[in-house]
């Protein structure tokens, strides 16, 4: 049974994947995520590269009405798969790999133009969304009598 700390950082590494699928940063996010799930196995990297582009594909293939269901789905599939990697590692190469999927999301982030983006919301009536730091912002709803 794997820590709750490698249980979080496998869902979060799952997370940072969806999440990465629809950015501009991808194809760098792609090759980074695919050489840690490798761990220097050239075949094992070029599994990776193709679940990661089939996932792309899912996502990318989704309608609006179903692509938070699909996300969801995504997320759970590749937490899953870096749980069973953690699984199958001894327990010093455990904690190599936790950090580097650790810093693959902290990465991911950091270079992501959209840090702070809030995504996958519905809203049903008059919303107003800020994000940002030091912004500001006036909103009138309703009728101006």
């Amino acid at each position: 049974m794997l820590a709750e700390a490698m249980v979080a950082a496998a869902a979060a590494a799952g997370t940072t994947v969806v999440q990465s699928a629809s950015s501009d940063l991808w194809t760098v996010f792609r090759d980074r995520c695919a050489r840690v799930i490798g761990r220097g196995d050239p075949a094992r990297e070029s599994d990776a590269l193709e679940r990661l582009d089939r996932t792309a594909a899912v996502l990318d293939a989704a309608d609006e009405e179903e692509s938070g269901t699909v996300r969801d789905l995504q997320v759970g599939l590749w937490q899953g798969r870096f749980e069973a990697l953690l699984e199958s590692l001894g327990q010093e190469e455990r904690e190599r790999f936790v950090a580097e999927l650790r810093a693959l999301a902290e990465e991911s982030a950091d270079r992501s133009p959209g840090r702070g983006v809030v995504s996958g919301n519905t809203f049903s009536g008059p919303t107003a969304l800020q994000v940002g730091d030091h912004n500001q912002q006036d909103n009138h709803f309703g009728s101006a009598g």
